[in-house]
C-alpha cells in the first residue's frame, strides 16, 4: 500500500505537470545561407516560443565596434565593449527587434559591413564566452528556438532538440543572391565572402561550426522552406509527446 501522503503528493505533481505544458529548448545550427534564421523564426511563431537569435547579438556588438572604431582583432577591447553593452531581443509578430543600448538597430545590423564584422568579432573566445552567458540567461526557462553556429554544442548542449541545417555551398550562394536582390544590394564578391565565412566558422579555435553528436542533420539543398519547417516541427512535436 502506498501511504496516503505520498499519493497526495504524486497526484498534486501530476496535476501541475498537466497544467504546465512542457517548453522545449530547440537549437538550430548550420552554415550561412542554410536557412536557419527563417526556419527558427517560423518555428518559434508556430509554438509561441521566443526566437533567440545569436547572430543578431553578435551583429549588434559588431555594429558597436564599428561605431566606436574598435579593431575587430583587439580581443580585450571587444570584450570591454561587450561588457559595457545592453543587447536585447524583443519578439514581435514580424520577427525580433534587436535593441542595442536602447536603440532599435534591427535593420542596420543586416547590412553587409555589419555582417562581415560580426563574423570577425565572433572568433574571439572571451567574446563568445560573454555572449554564451547572456544567451543562457535569456533561454534558461525554455520555450525558445535558437539558431547559430554553436548552439547545440556550446550554448545549450542539453537542448531538447538539436538540428544541424546544412545545404550545398552553391545552393547557399544562390539563396543569398536572391536575398540580396530583394534588398537591391547584390555583391559581386558574394561567393568569395560566403566561402571565407565558412572557413572562419569551421576553423576558429573557439566553438567551431560542427554538428553535435546527437544533432539531427537536415540537408535542405533540395527541400523547400515549407518542407524543412514541416520536418523540424514534426521532430519538435515528437519531443513534446515523449515522457
Amino acid at each position: 500500500m502506498v501511504p496516503r501522503e505520498i499519493r497526495a503528493v504524486y497526484n498534486f505533481l501530476s496535476r501541475m505537470t498537466e497544467a504546465t505544458p512542457r517548453k522545449l529548448i530547440i537549437a538550430i545550427d548550420g552554415p550561412a545561407g542554410a536557412g536557419k534564421s527563417t526556419i527558427a523564426s517560423r518555428l518559434a511563431r508556430k509554438f509561441g516560443y521566443v526566437n533567440l537569435e545569436s547572430g543578431a547579438m553578435y551583429r549588434a556588438l559588431a555594429l558597436k565596434a564599428i561605431e566606436n572604431d574598435t579593431s575587430f582583432e583587439d580581443e580585450a577591447a571587444l570584450l570591454r565593449l561587450a561588457e559595457d553593452s545592453r543587447i536585447r531581443l524583443e519578439p514581435t509578430v514580424g520577427g525580433n527587434r534587436t535593441l542595442l543600448d536602447g536603440q532599435d538597430v534591427s535593420e542596420r545590423i543586416r547590412e553587409r559591413d555589419v555582417t562581415e564584422a560580426a563574423s570577425r568579432v565572433s572568433v574571439h573566445p572571451p567574446v563568445r564566452a560573454w555572449m554564451v552567458a547572456r544567451q543562457r540567461e535569456m533561454g534558461a526557462g525554455g520555450g525558445i528556438v535558437m539558431e547559430g553556429r554553436d548552439i547545440g554544442t556550446k550554448v545549450f548542449p542539453d537542448a531538447d532538440l538539436k538540428i544541424f541545417l546544412d545545404a550545398d555551398a552553391v545552393v547557399r550562394e544562390q539563396r543569398r543572391m536572391e536575398q540580396q536582390k530583394m534588398k537591391g544590394e547584390v555583391s559581386a564578391n558574394l561567393a568569395a565572402d560566403l566561402r571565407e565565412r565558412d572557413r572562419r566558422d569551421r576553423t576558429r579555435a573557439a566553438s567551431p561550426l560542427v554538428a553535435g553528436k546527437d544533432a539531427i542533420i537536415i540537408d535542405s539543398s533540395k527541400m523547400s522552406e515549407d518542407e524543412v519547417l514541416a520536418r523540424v516541427e514534426g521532430l519538435a512535436r515528437e519531443k513534446l509527446r515523449a515522457p
